[in-house]
């Protein structure tokens, strides 16, 4: 079985661990919870105490919900992919406006690396600004 594709942005990768981050990227992909003994077929070479460890260890970190089934837990995540990686990118950027003290630094840092992909996703980071700044008006009447 190929390694999943992770696409939790690198702080969390460093937060969670590498066998955290494809656990979790495991349960992303099953459409219902699972218990570890189902968790444990997709990693057969490794101890199933060691994933009992890693799922708990998910779960008190918030990002798994456990629910009793029978004499065992069932795991799910908490949050979607995009869920958790829109709250870790905004918690990483909260971070580097603060730690920058102007936050055009950051900012026009922002804006240079989404040009180099493409217009397109220029125009769509614009439309963005838009939509956020339409909010916050409708937001204060």
């Amino acid at each position: 079985m190929p390694a999943p594709r992770s696409v939790l942005p690198a702080p969390t990768a460093a937060a969670l661990g590498p066998l955290e981050a494809r656990v979790l990227e495991h349960l992303w992909e099953r459409s219902e919870p699972a218990a570890v003994r189902e968790v444990h077929g997709a990693f057969p070479s490794l101890a199933y105490t060691t994933l009992m460890t890693t799922l708990d260890r998910l779960y008190r970190k918030g990002l798994l919900l456990r629910r009793r089934r029978g004499r065992a837990f069932c795991y799910e995540p908490r949050r979607s992919r995009d869920e958790l990686a829109r709250e870790l990118i905004s918690g990483q950027v909260a971070a580097l406006m603060r730690g920058a003290g102007a936050s055009s630094a950051v900012l026009s840092t922002l804006v240079a690396t989404i040009g180099r992909e493409g217009g397109a996703l220029l125009d769509e980071l614009e439309a963005l600004a838009r939509a956020e700044r339409a909010r916050l008006k409708a937001k204060e009447e």
